[in-house]
């Protein structure tokens, strides 16, 4: 990191000619003062923060020039009006060089004013980019407070059969992040280099319950204009795509100690979640014996009602679900907080390191408990013809953003692993992925770490190359199982 130049002068003025001890004013002179004087520093003047990062599939996603540490979302949403969401986002934050101006990403909203620590700063709106001018240059290292204002109706990015971030209901709406939904509800450095910690207030209609990550802080009493609402604290490093935000006729359940649970259901769902969200626990449990302590200070799951949308996400330490998940799902989703949230992706074409992980521990998780075993889901998806969408896109190397979702970096991706295993035995295999999520917790990853640290794991004796070349990133359907 650059650092301002600071600059330390020391000036002492002396002038003394035949002074004496006991007269300043002695017949050769006055003697004079001395005096420090220090010269005022110099103020930055900076340059502007990147507009975009450095990732290969997304490279206009995030912002240079600062990392965001910590987002106070002060929300009010009220479904089906002329304005659904007002906002207010306090992002503390710390400069990374001298900064004369940065940008947020926010999408499809109207900013309504900005300041920065406290004082009117000037900005600008052109599509994903929000763009802050401060009053003064920001110097490096200096911590800064942005508060924006905002509101309108969000809207969810993509397109097809994939759409991610504000994603309505009929009764209001939940959000699915990945892998840039974030900004269409607040404004963020919708990066994966930049987690953060959270505090989030919903408001909401007294009829119903606003839901987000972290742990319940409670709700205040309706007020006399019939509104309520819900407040929850979310300490643990998340990055944007990570966070989530659901409004609807929810009930709300707390169990838990050690790891606190909190859950969220539509009640058209309940009696079909009822019997999975009280396994949680177990799911916590099952993980930590495979992969390493819990990486998450709370858990839960929202459950919400969108039948004709059965989408999961592994929102942070507590999963979204468009309706209620069956086990292997959940284990999918639960595997997740120590593959993706707790081990991040250094950048989205590294996705790999997210869902074959996922997905492979969801095999796992079936074959201990009796549901078909992982060498099972092996021979099942390779008995997809040759011009099946499992093969059609390399695992280690998707090629732009409609592959990140491809069948093949979840089952191809598994299959990988489901080798590697094989080829190493099962305790050295476990042992590869309890390594892997303690080494690069709270850190994010390439797959070229893991391939290092898997080979390092294995020894030398069990070369994994070949397996990494044919199954990761070989083209095409690999001529033997």
């Amino acid at each position: 990191m650059r650092r301002p130049f600071l600059s330390l002068v020391l000036a002492a003025g002396l002038a003394a000619a035949g002074c004496s001890a006991g007269s300043p004013d002695g017949p050769s002179g006055r003697q004079q003062d001395a005096k420090n004087t220090e010269k005022p520093k110099p103020k930055p003047t900076g340059t502007p923060g990147a507009a975009g990062t450095d990732d290969s599939v997304f490279p206009q996603a995030g912002n240079g020039g600062y990392d965001a540490l910590h987002y106070a979302l002060d929300l009010t949403v009220r479904p089906k009006t002329a304005t659904v969401l007002t906002g207010t986002a306090t992002v503390r934050a710390k400069a990374t060089q001298d900064l004369s101006r940065f940008n947020l990403d926010l999408s499809g909203l109207k900013v309504g004013a900005v300041t920065v620590d406290g004082e009117k700063a000037a900005y600008s709106h052109q599509g994903t980019e929000l763009t802050i001018t401060p009053a003064q240059p920001l110097a490096d290292d200096a911590e800064f407070t942005v508060e924006v204002r905002y509101s309108g109706n969000p809207k969810a990015l993509g397109r097809g059969g994939h759409k991610d971030g504000w994603l309505p209901t009929d009764d209001g709406a939940f959000v699915m992040g990945e892998p840039l939904g974030a900004m269409t509800w607040y404004p963020v450095n919708n990066t994966t280099h930049d987690p953060a910690t959270y505090d989030t207030r919903i408001t909401v209609p007294a009829a119903l319950t606003g839901v987000s990550n972290g742990r319940y802080e409670g709700v205040e009493p309706a007020t006399d204009k019939g509104m309520r609402t819900f407040s929850w604290r979310n300490t643990t490093p998340t990055v944007p795509y990570l966070t989530t935000l659901a409004v609807g006729k929810f009930t709300l359940a707390h169990e838990g100690e050690r790891v606190p649970v909190t859950t969220a259901v539509d009640p058209r769902q309940a009696a079909d979640a009822r019997q999975i969200l009280g396994r949680i626990p177990e799911f916590v449990q099952w993980g930590e014996k495979h992969f390493g302590p819990y990486p998450v200070d709370f858990a839960g799951a929202i459950v919400d009602h969108d039948p004709g949308n059965g989408v999961a996400l592994e929102t942070m330490g507590r999963p979204v679900y468009g309706t209620a998940p069956e086990d292997t799902v959940m284990a999918h989703e639960y595997a997740h907080q120590w593959f993706g949230n707790s081990v991040r992706l250094a950048d989205w074409s590294q996705i790999w390191l997210n869902e074959g992980f996922a997905t492979y521990a969801m095999w796992m998780w079936d074959e201990e408990h009796g549901l078909g075993t992982a060498q099972e889901w092996f021979d099942t998806v390779y008995r997809a013809p040759a011009g099946d969408d499992v093969w059609k896109v390399i695992p280690g190397k998707p090629a732009g953003p409609d592959d990140l979702f491809s069948p093949a970096v979840y089952y191809r991706g598994a299959m990988v692993l489901h080798k590697v295993r094989l080829a190493v035995g099962d305790g050295k295999f476990r042992q590869i992925l309890k390594t892997w999520a303690a080494e690069y917790g709270g850190k994010a990853a390439t797959i070229e770490d893991f391939t290092a640290l898997a080979q390092r794991e294995a020894g030398a004796d069990k070369p994994l190359k070949k397996i990494f070349d044919v199954w990761l990133y070989g083209k095409g359907k690999p001529r033997t199982p």
